[in-house]
């Protein structure tokens, strides 16, 4: 049972039915979760955030705005130190293996697919954020 209490994670989702399927089972496993709707909103959060505070990003790639992957670039490019060590997790409906390329290039660490499953997303946020089940 992964358990993700004490950690704050930013969630990053254009749909509003996906964002609260996502943010109920991230609550439910003991996350707090701080949303945005979009690439730019997500870039906008990390850059306001205290460094260290958020503990991972789980990102849709297909959005309006600004999309995933490009956020994910711009974050890796802040000049602060956990810009590049974040943890940041690819979420989209594509699971390809060139999708899982792209995203990777972005820099991003790892790569779900939807419909999310908590015990997967869970275990990944854990295993990213070096916490053990």
């Amino acid at each position: 049972e992964w358990n993700l209490t004490g950690l704050h994670i930013l969630l990053v989702e254009d749909n509003e039915l996906n964002m609260e399927i996502a943010e109920f089972m991230l609550l439910e496993k003991g996350a707090s979760v701080e949303k945005a709707w979009n690439g730019k909103e997500a870039v906008e959060a990390f850059a306001a955030s205290k460094p260290g505070t958020i503990s991972c990003i789980l990102m849709d790639i297909m959005m309006p705005v600004m999309d995933g992957l490009e956020a994910a670039r711009q974050i890796r490019r802040m000049e602060r130190e956990d810009a590049k060590a974040i943890p940041i997790v690819a979420v989209t409906a594509n699971a390809f293996s060139d999708d899982v390329k792209h995203s990777r290039e972005a820099g991003m660490n790892d790569h779900l697919s939807k419909p999310l499953e908590m015990e997967k997303v869970a275990e990944t946020v854990c295993r990213l954020c070096h916490r053990e089940a």
